[in-house]
């Protein structure tokens, strides 16, 4: 063995030249850069598991968080809509703003499209669901009965949307509609008669009509003297809290 390589001390271990190198790599293994960073490594494990479980923590508290509030959605036609208004006079808006102000965490999800009829808020109820609401307000039946339409084909549409609500969990408000005059008294009867006949088969908050101190006061309308303005739908709003409020009841119950 040549003595450039190593040599032996009495105890058998290697020395020289060999021995000083595996001297020294021990020691910058143990003390030298490669020894630091592989110590930092180790503290930031802990730290970066912490971050990350912090961070995941945080973001399903964020769900959570934004699943408590209560999606409340106004199936309706232009009344709902806002027809002739800015949106936020509208009165989903008008309606969400209440709610807060008394402490209700909730979101009203505007489903109107002005000219629905029962028949059309029944074709677009799969999209109106899509809003997964907690629960619904149904405003339908104005055009229905601007158009002279059949009470019995209004009572079947409305039947159907409500039966539809009730399968899939979500607690209902009928908002009732009144026939226009014209139509003559066993016409309007008959209309009436309709939403009496729904709220007494389903389980829902029954407001027997949408338009109570507003409709025939000029002052609380648009021009056209059938759709509310701002301060019209405020009376609305104001007039119908308390039932709005018993159907968050029952989403919270």
């Amino acid at each position: 063995m040549s003595n450039t390589c190593c040599f032996q001390n009495e105890g058998g271990s290697p020395v020289g030249v060999a021995g000083g190198f595996l001297d020294r790599l021990n020691n910058s293994l143990r003390y030298g850069p490669a020894a630091r960073i592989f110590n930092a490594g180790r503290r930031l494990i802990p730290s970066l598991a912490l971050a990350v479980s912090l961070g995941l923590a945080s973001s399903l508290a964020s769900a959570a968080s934004a699943r408590a509030e209560t999606v409340l959605l106004g199936l309706g036609d232009s009344l709902m809509a806002g027809y002739g208004l800015p949106a936020e006079e509208s009165f989903t808006a008008q309606l969400e703003a209440a709610l807060k102000a008394k402490g209700h965490d909730v979101r009203v999800a505007n489903a109107g499209v002005s000219g629905d009829t029962t028949a059309g808020g029944l074709a677009r109820l799969d999209w109106a669901l899509a809003e997964k609401p907690d629960a619904a307000i149904v405003e339908l039946g104005a055009n229905d009965g601007m158009r002279g339409l059949a009470p019995e084909q209004l009572y079947s549409n409305l039947d159907a949307i409500l039966t539809r609500f009730e399968k899939e969990g979500v607690p209902v408000l009928l908002a009732g509609m009144l026939a226009p005059p014209n139509y003559g008294k066993e016409y309007g009867d008959a209309f009436k008669a309709a939403y009496d006949r729904l709220s007494e088969k389903h389980d829902v908050v029954f407001y027997p009509f949408f338009l109570e101190g507003v409709a025939a006061e000029r002052q609380m309308n648009q021009g056209d003297g059938i759709h509310p303005n701002k301060e019209g739908v405020a009376i609305i709003v104001e007039r119908i809290l308390p039932k709005v409020e018993e159907l968050l009841g029952k989403v919270d119950g």
